[in-house]
């Protein structure tokens, strides 16, 4: 149904998944209900965030079994899934055109503790029931990923869409495995087993803040040694009786991991806003960069 929207709305306040209360007859939107999980992030230049898909029970973060997968990009999809509150699930698709899935299994299984990973052809019907145990009836689930790596394919499967209905799908260009784009919008379907799909465009570039909480679940291995560290300020770079610096000296700790952890960290720090002078004339503003190390 199309909505009356009220004198003063803001469309920018509601995302796809939102529940809002409509007065029957008028279909005048009266008010969003609460939230149970938001994704959203901070483009790049913006104070304000944008909205992807709110009340999402799992997220499926899609990539595809090619030279185009990157690990750095799929550590920042699950950190924003952590910090939403919402379950990540790793969707390796084109698994029916490698020889051999286990190699590109085995460079997502270990990003976090628990991930599911799971593998698949985007087109071919047993998607669907591999996926099943996230697409039950009350669940939501939404689709994240580059473009071209299948998310429009596995769209039309969940929902077992006629060929006149479905989603346009595209393809990765060859010489350089890039994706192109075929979804420019957000929008909400049935899944054939009762749930619903969120299907998002593909994000060429993700920008990180405000998800302190989701970095520290997914560097678990790293964050519980912080506090072993002499200094409370260290910056696990170069000073003495450091616990990350000693576990990556030991070999427990991959030193190009804990690279990818600083970086993140950093650019979380550098994007989050930050409020400041008297308690009821606060403002907001960006933080001072941090210094280089």
């Amino acid at each position: 149904m199309r909505l009356t929207l009220p004198v003063h709305a803001n469309t920018a306040d509601h995302a796809v998944g939102d529940w809002v209360l409509v007065e029957p007859e008028s279909q005048m939107l009266v008010r969003r209900l609460e939230r149970r999980t938001l994704l959203q992030r901070r483009t790049e230049g913006s104070r304000t965030p944008q909205l992807i898909a709110a009340n999402v029970d799992t997220l499926f973060i899609v990539t595809s079994c090619n030279d185009d997968l990157n690990v750095a990009r799929l550590e920042r999809y699950l950190a924003l899934a952590n910090e939403a509150g919402t379950t990540p699930v790793i969707v390796l698709t084109r698994a029916d055109q490698v020889a051999d899935v286990e190699p590109y299994r085995d460079q997502v299984a270990s990003l976090q503790r628990g991930l599911e990973v799971v593998t698949l052809n985007a087109k071919s019907p047993d998607a669907a029931r591999t996926l099943a145990p996230w697409c039950s009836p009350g669940q939501t689930i939404a689709l994240v990923g580059s473009s071209g790596v299948g998310k429009s394919s596995l769209l039309n499967t969940l929902s077992a869409k006629a060929p006149e209905e479905a989603q346009l799908t595209g393809s990765i260009r060859e010489q350089d495995s890039k994706g192109r784009h075929t979804t420019t919008s957000r929008s909400l379907h049935a899944i054939a087993g009762g749930g619903w799909v969120i299907d998002t465009p593909g994000i060429r570039a993700l920008h990180i803040s405000d998800i302190s909480v989701g970095l520290d679940l997914l560097f678990a291995e790293i964050a519980e040694l912080a506090p072993l560290c002499r200094f409370g300020n260290c910056t696990h770079s170069h000073e003495p009786e450091c616990a990350v610096q000693a576990a990556v000296a030991s070999g427990t700790l991959d030193p190009v991991r804990v690279e990818r952890w600083r970086k993140l960290l950093d650019e979380n720090q550098s994007n989050t806003l930050i409020q400041s002078g008297p308690r009821r004339n606060k403002v907001t503003k960006a933080p001072k960069k941090p210094r280089g190390r």
